[in-house]
């Protein structure tokens, strides 16, 4: 067998498709990295004793350092948290205007309406209202819909589901980590008032003192019958088997004749839902030998869209209900590429 080579004009999708088809090349590249990682050059044990020394020194002043960016870090949470214990009430008075048990005041509107261009303010001519509307209809849903990361999560068939969602909230747990509420009215799909989904640190703190997370837990969703979101009923069809005349028992053996009927039957196959946000996946322990080769991939989209929920949904859910939120994260997005075509244009004068 001869060895590969890779020319130096093999492009990104080349070698990405020369990857795919050999997933064994990767692990090897993978398993050789491994080895360098934390390797010495050697140039280090090769200086003298009193310089060697001073960099024994440096690494106790890193460590002062670390000491300090993880103090920095469980002051910044406590900081968080003291202002969560003043978003509360403002999150609570939302809920409540949003689920009709209050009308905002005057003052609220007033200042709604601040930021608002004068064409849009000026009134319009004032439209025949049907029946009375309490509150928002479907304002998580549409806040929701608006997200991208969690757009593509939500199926039609979720969407029945989601129009009961009456509240989104938060709060941090004992421990570093927090939890995701959603609070739902009764409907048809289950009887859960609220699901939630906590999403846990690890104990100690990461390199520059951030904390680390460990994994995600989920609460039981308690279906109603037939109507499990996350599982769809697939036909298939199945060969009747030959049955005993006298007694009903099926027979196994070949040498019975064979009937050639079928028989249509209906099975319970896992689907795309929303609601497999609250099975999380779990992190692979050291033993496991049959761990998906994308687990780490759904591991930081999971936590991500946990994180999008905490940081920006909850925050600013009225914006994501109205979409101005979408500017603000296309804005970042033009930002992003503008930067990436200046550097492009200052490699092509240094050219």
């Amino acid at each position: 067998m001869t060895d590969r080579v890779f020319p130096e004009t093999l492009d990104n999708a080349a070698a990405a498709s020369l990857f795919a088809r050999n997933p064994a090349l990767v692990s090897m590249i993978q398993g050789k990295l491994g080895q360098l990682v934390g390797r010495s050059s050697g140039y280090i044990e090769s200086l003298p004793p009193s310089v060697r020394r001073r960099v024994a020194g440096l690494k106790g002043l890193q460590k002062e350092h670390a000491k300090l960016e993880a103090q920095f870090q469980e002051e910044v949470l406590e900081l968080e948290k003291k202002y969560f214990g003043k978003f509360t009430p403002l999150y609570q008075r939302r809920s409540t205007i949003v689920n009709g048990g209050v009308e905002p005041t005057d003052d609220e509107v007033e200042a709604g309406k601040e930021d608002e261009e004068e064409e849009e303010t000026k009134e319009e001519p004032k439209k025949e209202e049907g029946e009375p509307m309490s509150g928002i209809p479907e304002f998580w849903l549409s806040a929701m819909k608006n997200q991208i990361s969690l757009a593509e999560m939500i199926t039609e068939r979720d969407e029945e589901a989601l129009k009961h969602l009456i509240d989104i909230r938060m709060e941090y747990l004992d421990r570093p980590g927090f939890r995701l509420i959603f609070e739902f009215s009764e409907n048809e799909f289950f009887t859960n008032k609220t699901i939630s989904k906590s999403y846990f640190y690890k104990d100690e703190n990461g390199y520059g003192g951030d904390f680390i997370y460990d994994h995600a837990e989920g609460s039981q969703i308690d279906w109603k019958e037939d109507q499990d979101l996350t599982l769809r009923l697939e036909s298939k069809k199945q060969r009747n088997k030959s049955k005993s005349p006298v007694s009903g028992i099926l027979y196994h053996l070949t040498c019975l004749p064979d009937t050639k009927q079928t028989r249509v039957v209906k099975i319970s196959v896992p689907t795309e839902s929303f609601f497999n946000f609250f099975s999380p996946p779990q992190p692979p322990t050291e033993d496991d030998e049959s761990v998906a080769s994308d687990i780490e991939e759904r591991l930081e989209l999971d936590y991500q869209l946990g994180e999008d929920i905490k940081e920006k949904l909850i925050p600013r859910a009225i914006d994501w209900f109205t979409g101005e939120a979408l500017q603000f994260e296309e804005l970042g997005d033009d930002m992003d590429a503008d930067e990436f075509e200046d550097e492009d244009d200052e490699d092509e004068d240094d050219d």
